[in-house]
């Protein structure tokens, strides 16, 4: 009896061991092809019919959450072959790094895209510096800002944007002609860190009032809230990011967390939001980069958007 008993405790062992074995390699495996596919950089394009009758298509670049590291010589020269898209505008949502001398590079990535309009609202990690942080913890709900957090150079970075021609619409409102129509912009600081004041749409004269004009929402982190004003206020478009797109999907189901109180199957893509009868495309960008301190993603692929905005029908 005492030998069969040992011979199952061995067996037992055997098998715990092998299972463990093979989980070890599974995970490793995971996070090896996590750390490929963060480099896989892709242009997603979707088309929106919401500008006036009569007028010609016009492209949006939508960038997010880039997270630089400088040394990410393969991003930074994907980032300047996106000026080869030739858009009309530029609209970029925050979260352009992930550690404290990232802005030179940066800047010098984005270089050749400054030769466009563009316009740009900051997210959390424009203004401090990722820590790490338990993965798990995302499943607790959205992360929460550092006690004592490392500040970066967000003045220097935000100089840098409107010396290359980009508009701050940090709580801002602006109009801005382009292609011979009129752009109606209302941004808004990061909701992620609840700084966001909104400042309506700008006003013109009333005759530039009476003028068919496109009306666009800009904000880094897409909590309900925000959307809701936005929708409410009548915009003709959002755009945000922030979610990473999940960033660790599960293949055919697709995002676990939004790191925000978005539903999670909205992580990514062109959507519409409703509020109080009123309904406002809403484009999420599944975003650029990771944070430096979780450098990987599964099942959802790094990601410009390329929005062309068409007549309405």
């Amino acid at each position: 009896m005492i030998d069969l008993l040992a011979d199952r405790a061995r067996t037992l062992g055997r098998g715990l061991a092998a299972t463990t074995a093979i989980g070890a390699a599974a995970g490793a495996a995971a996070a090896a092809y996590g750390w490929w596919e963060k480099d896989q950089f892709e242009v997603r394009r979707e088309t929106l019919p919401i500008l006036p009758g009569g007028s010609a298509p016009f492209r949006i670049l939508h960038l997010s959450d880039i997270h630089f590291v400088p040394g990410q010589d393969k991003k930074a020269r994907w980032l300047q072959s996106l000026a080869e898209l030739k858009p009309d505008l530029v609209v970029n949502t925050g979260d352009n790094l992930s550690h404290t001398h990232a802005i030179d590079p940066l800047i010098q990535a984005l270089e050749p895209l400054m030769e466009f309009p563009g316009v740009f609202v900051p997210g959390s990690n424009d203004y401090y510096a990722p820590r790490f942080k338990n993965p798990a913890g995302y499943f607790r709900g959205p992360s929460r800002p550092k006690t004592e957090p490392i500040k970066l150079d967000w003045p220097k970075l935000r100089t840098a944007f409107g010396m290359g021609g980009w508009i701050d619409l940090t709580n801002r409102a602006q109009s801005i002609a382009l292609n011979g129509l009129r752009f109606d912009f209302s941004g808004v600081d990061d909701p992620h860190l609840k700084r966001e004041r909104y400042a309506d749409w700008h006003r013109g004269t009333a005759n530039q009032d009476t003028r068919p004009h496109v009306r666009v929402a800009v904000v880094h982190a897409p909590y309900q809230r925000v959307l809701d004003h936005f929708t409410q206020a009548q915009a003709h478009l959002i755009l945000a990011g922030h979610t990473h797109g999940g960033q660790i999907c599960i293949p055919g189901y697709g995002a676990l967390v939004s790191n925000c109180d978005l539903p999670t199957w909205r992580a990514k893509g062109l959507h519409d939001w409703e509020s109080n009868g009123l309904t406002t495309p809403v484009n999420v960008s599944g975003g650029i980069g990771t944070s430096r301190f979780s450098p990987v993603r599964i099942a959802c692929r790094p990601e410009a958007v390329l929005l062309t905005l068409t007549p309405r029908t």
